[in-house]
């Protein structure tokens, strides 16, 4: 349930405001994960979508009695063995980039370092991109004020309903400027233009 004041401030963007009481968001399903789980969830549903993905991470965690593995465990993995549960070389290179970074920098309280450090500190590991930081500060940590401006989805939905017409660096600036007003709550705005996108999606194919 989104607090009635933050819906409030977003209803002052016109066009924001008219999609708020016709969307729903669905349940943030990721609050409970660990910033170190939900990494390595994030790098093996990259480029993959659908059941598919989320049978390569049961796969996965199966390999560590269906948990999530610790870093030491996942460092000591070999390649072959996480070969065995579908994940690419290339992602276990990335897995186990994490489980370094974790190993050498053990019970950081992520609840307390500011977004844009948490920014510089998780994608300073070579596999996790500023993307998958956003989603993480989104939906993992709740930060409230999380805008990512070169989300395909958002660009999308921004595009439909403001009637942009800029392309490239142009459309991002102009994303950037329209966000203003949704300060400190884009986070909130950001998940509504998702949902509201989808369910544009969902009627279309009806």
């Amino acid at each position: 349930m989104i607090d009635a004041a933050i819906l409030a401030h977003l209803s002052t963007d016109e066009k924001l405001g008219s999609i708020l009481p016709i969307t729903t968001l669905p349940p943030n399903t990721h609050a409970q994960e660990s910033v170190y789980e939900a990494l390595l969830r994030a790098i093996i549903y990259q480029q993959l979508s659908g059941k598919a993905t989320s049978a390569i991470w049961q796969k996965f965690k199966a390999l560590y009695q269906n948990h999530c593995p610790t870093p030491q465990a996942l460092q000591a993995t070999d390649f072959v063995k996480l070969r065995t549960a579908g994940v690419s070389t290339q992602k276990a290179t990335y897995l186990q980039n994490v489980a370094t970074f974790f190993v050498t920098t053990p019970n950081t309280n992520w609840h307390e370092i500011p977004d844009t450090e948490i920014l510089t500190q998780l994608t300073s590991i070579k596999g996790v991109g500023e993307w998958t930081v956003q989603m993480l500060l989104i939906f993992d940590l709740g930060r409230l004020d999380v805008f990512p401006t070169k989300d395909l989805g958002i660009q999308q939905a921004m595009i439909q309903l403001y009637g942009l017409e800029e392309k490239g660096s142009a459309l991002l600036k102009r994303m950037e400027l329209i966000s203003k007003a949704w300060q400190p709550y884009r986070s909130v705005a950001t998940r509504y233009l998702w949902a509201w996108k989808d369910a544009q999606k969902n009627n279309a194919i009806k």
